[in-house]
């Protein structure tokens, strides 16, 4: 059974929900037969690599709320993710453009270290405030999961995956991805937003079960919150 997984690396429900569906997986007694396929989906691919501009000025003038209101907003979703285990740290976090970030995940699907850098990388912005768009830190991080930290950065002075990152954004946009997380279940069953673990629990049982009718399954809650280009909603 293979999962796509859209999402980006400073999705906040990205982050979440890649818990949740673990913790699913865990109770799942076929998880072996599994693979997991993070997918590239750029919230703000206008982004400047390198900003100044702190995530709760940002947030305010896109919502048009006070920084303070931004911040209470962040702080939120920080206590959801302590709920899976996860320690968001808004308050030092580093705005940047994660394309270079998504291509480097590319390369590392190649040598098959695709999802441990994934993992890294979102510990890396919510987590240790690291700048996920400095090519210093993103081989270094390549370097931690057992990649060769020259070719990371070979890479990364290129311009070697764009195309991929276009074609899973493009591919997403033709099965309705409108935000992320999205979870896709052997083309069978979509999943949207940062469900609850029983419902990722249920849809693995029903694929394995070889239902082939695609189902998106979406919640009102701040269970199923998701992140789209204009917002993050919880």
């Amino acid at each position: 059974m293979k999962i796509d997984i859209w999402s980006d690396f400073v999705c906040p429900f990205c982050y979440i929900g890649k818990r949740k569906l673990e913790k699913a997986l865990k109770q799942f007694k076929h998880r072996e037969e599994v693979e997991l396929v993070f997918r590239s989906y750029q919230l703000d691919p206008t982004a400047k690599r390198d900003s100044d501009e702190h995530l709760y000025d940002v947030l305010a003038k896109k919502y048009g709320m006070t920084r303070e209101k931004a911040k209470e907003m962040s702080d939120q979703i920080t206590v959801q993710a302590k709920e899976e285990g996860l320690d968001f740290n808004f308050d030092t976090s580093i705005r940047t453009n994660t394309a270079d970030a998504h291509r480097l995940a590319h390369f590392a699907y190649e040598q098959g270290k695709g999802l441990e850098l994934t993992e890294l990388l979102m510990k890396a912005y919510f987590t240790d405030s690291l700048h996920i768009g400095d090519h210093e830190i993103l081989s270094d991080l390549a370097q931690e999961v057992g990649m060769d930290k020259g070719e990371a950065l070979n890479v990364l002075k290129s311009n070697k995956f764009i195309d991929v990152i276009k074609q899973d954004q493009q591919e997403g946009t033709n099965i309705g991805v409108e935000g992320v997380p999205f979870f896709v279940f052997d083309h069978k069953y979509a999943v949207s937003g940062a469900q609850p673990t029983h419902v990722f629990l249920e849809v693995l049982k029903k694929v394995k079960e070889e239902q082939s009718e695609l189902t998106i399954i979406e919640s009102n809650t701040s269970e199923g919150a998701h992140c789209t280009i204009e917002s993050c909603d919880n």
